[in-house]
C-alpha cells in the first residue's frame, strides 16, 4: 500500500514538473517566436550624431576599437553596450520604462509605448526593478558625451548627490576604452527610435526602398 502510495506521489510530482516546464518554458518560447521582432539594423540603421561625435573626441582609442564611425561599428557598440548594461546591473538602479502615473512623464519624458520594446535590443527587457536612478528610456540627447565620460568616472562630479559607484575599468588613461565607449553610446541611443521624427523617418525609407523595388 506505501508503495503505492509512493508511486502515485512521484508520478503526480513528475507530471506537475512537466506541466510547468510547458508553462513556463516553452509556452512563453513559443508565443515569442510568432512575434516580429524588429532587428537593430531596421531601428537604427544610420549611425547617431552622438556616436560620431565620440569619434571626433576620443579618435585614438575609438579608431583602435572601432575604426570608423560606420553603421557596423555602430551597432557593434550598441550590442556591446547593451552587454555591458546588462553585466554592470545598470537595470538594478535604472528602470527603461516611463509609466503613465505619478507624473513620471514630467520627471522622465513620453510614457512609454509596447511598439518600442519590440526590436531585438530587449531581448531580454530591461525594464527594471527599482529607480535610485533615474528611467533611462528617454536618455537620448538629454546630456552630451562629455557629460556621460565624465559621470561614468565619477558619477559625483556632474552629480553631487549621486550614489552611482565609479566605473574606472570603462577607460583607459583620460580616454573611454572600447567598453566606456560602448556603453555610452548605448545609453545615449536609448530612446532615440522612439520619438515622432525618429518613426517618420524610418517610415520614409522603408516607403521609398518599396517604390525603388517595385521600379526595378
Amino acid at each position: 500500500m506505501k508503495e503505492k502510495l509512493a508511486g502515485v506521489v512521484l508520478g503526480a510530482g513528475l507530471f506537475c514538473f512537466a506541466l510547468a516546464a510547458v508553462v513556463t518554458g516553452y509556452l512563453p518560447v513559443a508565443h515569442l517566436s510568432r512575434i516580429e521582432y524588429k532587428t537593430l539594423e531596421q531601428i537604427a540603421p544610420e549611425p547617431s550624431s552622438e556616436f560620431k561625435d565620440l569619434a571626433r573626441r576620443y579618435p585614438a582609442s575609438f579608431g583602435k576599437h572601432y575604426g570608423k564611425p560606420t553603421a557596423a561599428a555602430f551597432h557593434k557598440a550598441l550590442r556591446k553596450g547593451r552587454d555591458i548594461y546588462i553585466a554592470e546591473a545598470c537595470w538594478h538602479c535604472h528602470s527603461q520604462f516611463i509609466r503613465p502615473v505619478s507624473n513620471e512623464d514630467v520627471r522622465f519624458g513620453k510614457v512609454s509605448w509596447a511598439g518600442e520594446y519590440m526590436n531585438e535590443m530587449f531581448l531580454p527587457h530591461l525594464f527594471g526593478t527599482r529607480r535610485v536612478g533615474p528611467d533611462l528610456i528617454r536618455e537620448n540627447g538629454r546630456h552630451g558625451n562629455d557629460w556621460h565620460a565624465a559621470h561614468f568616472w565619477d558619477p559625483t562630479q556632474v552629480v553631487p548627490t549621486s550614489v552611482m559607484p565609479r566605473y574606472p575599468w570603462f577607460y583607459d588613461g583620460a580616454e573611454p576604452n572600447a567598453r566606456g565607449i560602448a556603453i555610452i553610446t548605448y545609453v545615449q541611443w536609448l530612446g532615440s527610435w522612439a520619438t515622432p521624427e525618429a518613426r517618420a523617418a524610418r517610415a520614409a525609407a522603408t516607403s521609398a526602398s518599396a517604390k525603388k523595388k517595385e521600379t526595378r
